[in-house]
């Protein structure tokens, strides 16, 4: 086979298997106030601080190990504020009834949204050091997109507790 026609083959594969297997990169997503989704990567193995259900939505809410170890040492109950670099992640699915288990139970079925917060007093003076973003996922294009404005939540929802640094769900016993 001539060198030309190897190469040409090459490249038709190459092509093949880089769209074949293309899912969009979210890390490359930013958020309208400039949060960037690369600054969560991992969060897929973070702990897990709490959970939460309404009628639409499982939550499991998820903390870096900066924000865990804070929270490990009573932040906030103990009059302190999260440090610098903390990050947490409400990570949202819309529930099913389980056919498997024999009791009625509701499980994941289809991922929804990220729901982040990192804190950097520097970047987020005006709203308690926080900033916010909102990542919706789309189960049939398998991608993220940013929320142009986080309505269901934000800075102004967690105004309501300002007094825990902002946070809703504390570090739940084990």
């Amino acid at each position: 086979m001539k060198r030309s026609s190897k190469l040409l083959i090459m490249v038709v594969l190459a092509m093949l298997g880089g769209t074949a297997g293309y899912a969009q990169d979210k890390y490359s997503l930013k958020s309208p106030d400039g949060i960037a989704f690369s600054d969560f990567k991992g969060y897929e193995d973070w702990s897990v601080v709490s959970s939460a259900r309404t009628d639409e939505v499982l939550k499991v809410i998820v903390a870096d190990p900066t924000m865990i170890e804070a929270f490990k040492a009573g932040v906030p109950g103990n009059g302190q504020s999260f440090p610098d670099g903390s990050k947490i992640a409400k990570l949202q699915w819309k529930p099913k009834k389980s056919t498997e288990a024999p009791f009625a139970v509701d499980v994941p079925e289809v991922f929804s949204q990220a729901f982040v917060m990192e804190k950097d007093s520097r970047r987020f003076p005006k709203s308690g050091g926080w900033g916010y973003a909102l990542f919706n996922y789309e189960a049939a294009s398998d991608s993220f997109g940013t929320d142009p404005s986080p309505s269901d939540c934000g800075h102004a929802c967690h105004e309501a507790v300002k007094a825990k640094d902002y946070i809703f769900h504390p570090y739940q016993k084990r």
